[in-house]
């Protein structure tokens, strides 16, 4: 039987291994200083590769700061950590396909890749906006001191006095940890996007070109669709210079080419707005369109005569009519071409309400028509009994308007700074009023409330004890004014946690005398058998929505997760009926413990009855 990993998969690696399958002669292997063969890329072999002519010089458009390279390192390093179930946190546990994990969202991006590789459909994220006020909370450690970033970035002269000060919005440093902090982040975050995936950024002017810059680098900059302004307050500050009223939100496709092939996916619900019927038309509702397009096309030139006024119309330079003359009669056959309101206007194309709600609406990059962040606190005191234990909070409008654009009627939602859980309130609830079936994931660290603020005087300790709780409360609320609505309002609560087994290393002969001997348990005491089952749902890559059962056999508990994926006993000495009971369900995975063998012979014995009875069945142990 195989080991189960210890750790996530080295990504470094992984991007090797797929860059050698494209350049193969691109890649060599040296030897390290400790003797271990690594690859490395031969770059001018690349750059022949690449281009047609090779440059010449070292002048180059590119975007960098002191630990970018540490970013991206950290971002490829496997991590130990895990994630442990809560299910006394969470709220309908058995039958919700909602979660809400616990801990820094670097760890979670990385334990998440192989379960969700591919398959968030959204992503929205709030990040901290870098004011200079904010506690930077995110605990990354890029492998550098502040004495050696002070070197690399010139922040000291040659005689090693410091040229400016720190912890401040001109410290070139203020900008290099928040960059390293988001770039990171969202490197794993592109891979767990599905390929018609949207990732949308709400933020401020402060970290806004950044932001984009590193988008472009990660995204692709021909996979930027555009940024949205949100009217984010009506009120007016008096003492600034110049009051900002509005917040940026980036948008970015995983693959544009997708949504270009597929633009009615990218639209909103149409609400009927500037749609009538002067004239009673038994088809209903229209809205009169320009019949005149942009671009010259040779079959779309012709005149129109307003049958009214006589006035001939032609396109104007360098456009042309929506149709050729053959659709236009056909269309004034019809009664869909229009002369204004008056009929002593230009030629107008009706098109109804009934066509628009079938293609959707394109949304304008200024949005002024949704709540603002004073609506998103009224409704966090309507929530929590008059008090607002989050400061600024996004209102459940733009979140609820965001989620019709950027997803279908299914999915998920990924959000990884979430907060209050606004994102949570606003799947619920768009959930609720046109019967989707869209599923959220909220990430959040467990950042401590100040102890004089409202949230801890009313006993939340953390920011996910808000969120949480909002999760609940919110659903309630969507229930009471959706009394008929069937959705999902429950999530599963997961901590990031460390490893569930101990970090014990032996000498050739202790080993063989101190654990294939007695075969001591390698797992930690605090653990129990839902945390080993999660540890072992996240190590094969499925998702920790899905359904699971437990059942006692010969006083062996037997797990099973959705419907024989998975099928694990961890307790010891497990019996000889029990492991063929499980072999005979032939499980696609089955996991046991190293003590759930008495000897090194029983275990062989398993492994046996499994190639005999369930040939296909993968078997490991922890």
């Amino acid at each position: 039987m195989d080991k189960m990993r210890l750790e996530t998969e080295n990504l470094a690696h992984k991007n090797m291994e797929a860059f050698q399958k494209l350049f193969p002669n691109c890649v060599v292997e040296r030897a390290g200083k400790d003797g271990t063969i690594h690859k490395s890329v031969q770059y001018e072999t690349l750059r022949q590769m690449l281009c047609d002519e090779a440059a010449e010089g070292e002048e180059s458009y590119a975007f960098t700061w002191v630990g970018k390279k540490a970013s991206i390192a950290e971002a490829n390093r496997p991590t130990r950590n895990t994630l442990r179930p809560c299910p006394r946190e969470s709220r309908n546990w058995d039958t919700t396909e909602n979660l809400y994990i616990e801990g820094d969202n670097l760890e979670v991006l990385k334990l998440l890749q192989e379960s969700y590789l591919e398959k968030i459909r959204m992503i929205y994220i709030d990040p901290p906006y870098n004011t200079g006020s904010d506690s930077f909370v995110y605990p990354d450690h890029y492998g550098m001191d502040d004495e050696e970033y002070r070197e690399l970035s010139g922040a000291v002269d040659g005689d090693g006095n410091l040229l400016f000060q720190e912890n401040n919005g001109a410290n070139p440093r203020f900008h290099s940890n928040w960059c390293s902090m988001m770039y990171s982040r969202l490197l794993l975050a592109r891979n767990l996007l599905s390929g018609d995936g949207v990732l949308m950024m709400s933020i401020s002017d402060a970290e806004f070109h950044n932001l984009k810059k590193i988008t472009d680098e990660i995204f692709g900059a021909d996979n930027y669709c555009g940024d949205i302004l949100w009217n984010s307050t009506k009120s007016v500050t008096n003492t600034a210079l110049l009051s900002v009223s509005h917040t940026y939100t980036l948008v970015y496709f995983k693959d544009i080419s997708y949504f270009v092939a597929n633009r009615t996916e990218f639209r909103i619900a149409e609400d009927g707005e500037g749609f009538s019927n002067p004239d009673h038309d038994p088809r209903g509702p229209w809205k009169a369109d320009p019949f005149q397009v942009g671009g010259w096309r040779p079959n779309q030139q012709y005149e129109i005569i307003n049958p009214k006024t006589g006035v001939v119309y032609r396109p104007n330079p360098g456009c042309s009519w929506k149709n050729d003359y053959d659709k236009f009669r056909q269309l004034l056959a019809q009664d869909r071409i229009v002369f204004g309101k008056t009929g002593d206007g230009g030629p107008q194309r009706k098109r109804f309400l009934g066509e628009a709600k079938e293609r959707g609406k394109v949304v304008k990059t200024w949005w002024d028509d949704v709540e603002t962040t004073a609506n998103g606190t009224q409704m966090l005191k309507k929530l929590f009994d008059g008090i607002s234990p989050f400061n600024n909070p996004k209102p459940v409008g733009l979140l609820y308007k965001l989620l019709q654009l950027g997803m279908g009627r299914d999915g998920i939602c990924l959000d990884f700074f979430s907060g209050s859980a606004t994102t949570a309130h606003a799947v619920m609830k768009l959930n609720a009023e046109d019967g989707g079936q869209r599923k959220f994931i909220m990430v959040q660290i467990p950042e401590a409330c100040p102890a004089n603020s409202a949230a801890c005087q009313a006993g939340y300790q953390t920011i996910c004890d808000i969120g949480k709780e909002r999760i609940r409360r919110s659903g309630e609320l969507i229930g009471r004014e959706h009394p008929d609505a069937v959705f999902d309002d429950g999530f599963r609560v997961f901590r990031v946690s460390d490893s569930n087994r101990k970090d014990v290393y032996f000498s050739a002969d202790a080993y063989e005398q101190s654990f294939l001997a007695r075969l001591e348990s390698n797992i930690k005491e605090d653990r129990t058998a839902l945390d080993l089952l999660f540890g072992c749902v996240l190590e094969w890559g499925l998702l920790l929505s899905l359904p699971h059962t437990s059942e006692e056999m010969e006083g062996f508990t037997i797990h099973t997760y959705h419907n024989g994926e998975l099928m694990a006993c961890f307790d010891e000495n497990i019996s000889h009926t029990v492991i063929r009971a499980i072999a005979m369900r032939r499980p696609r995975r089955a996991v046991f413990c190293d003590s759930s063998f008495s000897d090194s012979p029983a275990k062989i014995n398993a492994q046996e009855l499994f190639k005999l009875l369930a040939p296909s069945t993968k078997v490991k142990v922890i």
